[in-house]
């Protein structure tokens, strides 16, 4: 499906609400969905997660219908990830009130991204000395070259700005064309529909030659356009989809689509979001269907292929078969004619017999007419009974013969063995077929994220224990702060995993003692999510004490930094606590997903995946996980992500 690029006006209005939101955010990951299509997300400080969609050639906003991520990232949104990961967005602009948005990037050094929305589109990041580093499509052109190391240009040609036309600009334009109005407006860089509005509020006739325009109507045009644009300058946006047969969205009030039905949003992001992402699942659909058929058409070529082989050994079983029993159906003419070609060699060359034969046969000699040619080397071909033979001088006849008959039983040979290959590639190409129907069936609209208000407990890591104690541990120094200083009571245990890079891990006591299995569960969080998990460790050793033994107040001459506590007096070890996370949902204070012991996690559900230190990703494990809890409901990817160990993982076992 081809989707309606967004114009000028369009990136004029997505800039102003794009640098609201954007700018002092700080880029976390980037993806590419499809091939002309990344994802970036950054995170805005009070606001958390937020989602930009750049497709090239058609649309940027925000979006709340993340796509979903291929399995493998191609290599563009890996250099983004490179490079750009925790930068800083410093700017976002409009070129020129061109098609081309650009966000300014601050990292070691600055980046810049291009997104270029005029066909065919292209996402491009340079370095601080404009030089590209990485463009999303290579484009050699004659004006520019799109690649690696070249330096950037922006395409020739620039249209005119209407928030800051003048009126002898705009006369000037209107009167050097020799065009109608309606196409020299258009072509302005206005574009045909804001060409229209602006002759439709001018009330003049959009086919008149725009040289032959007069003073009064250059300056009702002028009008127009300030009517129309002083809304972009006020910030006064109306953002609108146009519903009916030929959709549209704009920011602006259109007296051309007065008639039509509209739909009202609050942002620009928002109406772009909902008017390109329900269409984006067809495109995504085209895609992974081409990618498919040409799987399909690789297999049913190799199948093919050996489907003609098969026949060509089955034809040359035959065909020989039968042209050895044609030699030996004329055994003596064909030996005659071998001991004549024999008995000639003594005298002459291969080239002069070949003569001698060409000539007997136009004389009309009978016992040369079989004789077809015969070349350098003395190789004859023969008809015989309308059927071409070769005939070597040099070989018997029956030697003649029998070449024929080996080369059949050759390919005799050769059968069995193309007849498994085929069955084998047939059977590839069924299951290729299905894999493919099956992918299909579960392409659908990407889904809009909602979201989810955390419970204070949840910006941490967290657990319910067994007995039903609340147990909480930083996520870092920030966090880990927290957890003593804001969440830490006087009834509360403290425990610490005995090694650098642990979270600082609180037993909250509420209305009952607290009992040993508790410690015991929570050493298991303060052991899994300690740096021994990254290291590969299957155990650690934890300890607890009293909260009036943990202090912020270094010794003299010491120096303690965020996260970090001294701990006074005596502690009590738990020896050898073995390193897994069990991964479930649950209903604490409504569901939500809860990482922590597998005794803790088994008692308030029956499905969960257990973890073990191991070798595989965070991004893959966790499709695994969501898989198997089937709450794709309450569930994201990211939130699986975000509860997961400081290091890669293994399932262990798999619940319910």
């Amino acid at each position: 499906m081809t989707m309606k690029p967004m114009s000028n006006v369009d990136v004029y209005a997505i800039c102003q609400e794009l640098k609201d939101i954007l700018i002092d955010s700080r880029m976390q990951k980037a993806y590419q969905p499809t091939k002309d299509t990344v994802l970036i997300r950054f995170h805005v400080a009070g606001q958390g997660r937020v989602d930009l969609i750049l497709q090239a050639g058609v649309r940027v906003h925000t979006t709340h219908y993340p796509p979903p991520n291929p399995q493998l990232p191609p290599s563009f949104p890996m250099l983004l990830r490179k490079y750009l990961k925790n930068a800083t967005v410093v700017g976002v602009r409009q070129h020129h009130f061109d098609r081309i948005l650009e966000l300014d990037l601050q990292k070691e050094q600055r980046y810049r991204l291009v997104v270029e929305l005029f066909s065919p589109g292209n996402i491009i990041l340079l370095d601080e000395e404009d030089r590209i580093m990485l463009p999303l499509k290579r484009r050699l052109l004659r004006e520019r070259k799109l690649a690696s190391h070249e330096e950037y240009h922006y395409p020739t040609g620039k249209g005119i700005n209407p928030l800051e036309l003048d009126y002898l600009d705009l006369e000037n334009l209107l009167k050097e064309s020799d065009s109608d109005v309606i196409r020299t407006l258009a072509r302005s860089g206005l574009g045909g529909l804001y060409a229209e509005e602006v002759l439709l509020r001018a009330g003049l006739d959009k086919k008149k030659p725009s040289m032959d325009l007069d003073e009064g109507e250059v300056q009702l045009i002028f009008n127009s356009i300030q009517s129309i644009f002083q809304p972009l300058k006020d910030q006064d946006l109306h953002p609108q989809i146009i519903q009916g047969d030929k959709e549209d969205v704009l920011p602006l009030d259109l007296e051309y689509y007065q008639d039509r039905e509209k739909k009202s949003f609050k942002t620009f992001n928002q109406a772009l979001d909902e008017f390109y992402s329900s269409k984006f699942g067809e495109d995504i659909k085209k895609e992974q269907e081409d990618v498919w058929k040409v799987e399909v058409a690789k297999y049913e070529k190799r199948l093919r292929i050996q489907e003609e082989t098969l026949e060509g050994f089955e034809r040359t079983i035959v065909d020989s078969s039968r042209k050895g029993d044609l030699l030996y159906s004329h055994y003596q003419e064909l030996q005659s004619l071998i001991d004549t070609i024999q008995s000639a060699l003594k005298n002459h060359s291969y080239k002069e017999i070949a003569a001698t034969f060409k000539k007997a046969k136009k004389e009309g000699v009978e016992e040369a007419q079989i004789i077809e040619s015969m070349d350098k080397m003395g190789l004859v071909t023969l008809k015989l009974e309308d059927e071409h033979l070769n005939l070597d001088p040099r070989l018997s006849l029956p030697e003649n013969a029998e070449t024929y008959y080996n080369r059949g039983k050759k390919a005799k040979r050769k059968i069995p063995g193309v007849k498994m290959a085929i069955e084998r590639t047939r059977r590839d190409l069924e299951k290729v077929k299905a894999k493919g129907e099956i992918a299909l069936e579960r392409v659908k609209i990407p889904q809009r994220r909602v979201k989810r208000e955390l419970k204070w407990f949840e910006k941490m890591r967290w657990f319910l224990s067994s007995q039903g104690h609340l147990v909480v541990g930083g996520r870092d120094a920030t966090t880990n702060d927290l957890v003593v200083k804001r969440h830490m009571e006087s009834h509360d245990l403290y425990l610490h995993s005995d090694i650098h890079g642990a979270p600082s891990v609180v037993i909250k006591r509420g209305d009952q003692e607290i009992s040993e299995e508790t410690i015991q569960e929570a050493a298991n969080l303060a052991a899994s999510f300690s740096s021994a998990w990254g290291k590969g460790y299957t155990s650690q050793d934890v300890y607890w004490v009293h909260p009036d033994q943990v202090s912020k107040t270094p010794q003299s001459g010491e120096f303690l930094g965020r996260g970090a506590f001294i701990i006074r007096g005596s502690r009590n070890y738990i020896r050898g606590v073995p390193l897994e996370v069990a991964v479930g949902v649950v209903d604490y204070q409504g569901e939500r997903l809860m990482a922590g012991p597998q005794e803790a996690v088994s008692q308030y559900t029956d499905r969960y995946v257990v973890l073990k230190p191991g070798y595989r990703k965070k991004e893959e494990l966790s499709r695994e996980i969501r898989k198997h809890l089937k709450r794709d409901d309450l569930v994201s990817l990211e939130d699986i992500i975000r509860v997961l160990p400081p290091g890669k993982c293994d399932v262990q076992e798999k619940m319910g």
